[in-house]
């Protein structure tokens, strides 16, 4: 497994979390969207058994709704649970964040970094 792989399997539940937050979504459009903010080898594939355990978890229900271009569709809904739970995400993400980019930033000027030694 890559790191990224690795990285990204850390944080997928809380960005899904934030996406079905914003506005109800149904499975295939969850994976187009991680894809539009560049979670490019995020596949449909690994969506569905998150989406699964997240729900057996509570943190989100599905609802079969009508759809307007096929057969209907199970739209996934934020739980109060899920939005305790997204909270908590957010502030362990930005716990985790500022330290992050702090050193990481250092790497990115490597000057700086020689001068801080």
């Amino acid at each position: 497994m890559s790191l990224r792989s690795q990285l990204l399997k850390g944080i997928l539940e809380g960005c899904i979390l934030a996406i079905i937050n914003r506005q109800p979504v149904y499975g295939y459009e969850l994976s187009v969207r991680l894809q539009e903010f560049g979670l490019t080898d995020v596949s449909e594939g690994s969506v569905y058994p998150l989406l699964l355990r997240l729900q057996r978890e509570g943190l989100i229900q599905g609802e079969m709704e009508k759809s307007e271009t096929g057969p209907n569709r199970k739209y996934y809904y934020l739980t109060s649970d899920g939005k305790d739970a997204l909270g908590q995400f957010i502030s362990h993400w930005k716990a985790i964040k500022l330290p992050v980019d702090s050193i990481i930033g250092k790497e990115d000027n490597p000057d700086e970094s020689k001068r801080n030694n």
